[in-house]
């Protein structure tokens, strides 16, 4: 089952680069973060520290894959960090930086 979540194809493409969308703030809860976007009145839980950690330096690197690599997201993590990412940037959280 591991392998199969691991070659699982992503509809984000992990080397792009991405940020956080301007009218998104994000505050820190003790079980990771609440993210609300201002423009679409979305609210969205960030349930891990570590996935607070690969949105807020989003800003920091130039793809997918670097933040996530910088957050200490393992591989074996990965289909799960990711699969949280595409519904933040389903719901406008996150944006690909053009």
């Amino acid at each position: 089952m591991g392998c199969a979540a691991s070659t699982r194809a992503h509809v984000l493409d992990l080397d792009a680069a991405w940020r956080l969308h301007p009218q998104v703030a994000l505050r820190p809860e003790s079980f990771g973060a609440l993210a609300y976007h201002f423009g679409n009145r979305r609210l969205s839980f960030l349930k891990s520290r570590k996935l607070v950690a690969v949105v807020e330096g989003l800003d920091e690197h130039g793809s997918l894959r670097t933040a996530l690599e910088s957050a200490s997201v393992t591989r074996e993590e990965e289909a799960a960090y990711v699969s949280a990412l595409e519904r933040l940037a389903s719901g406008g959280m996150i944006v690909p930086v053009r």
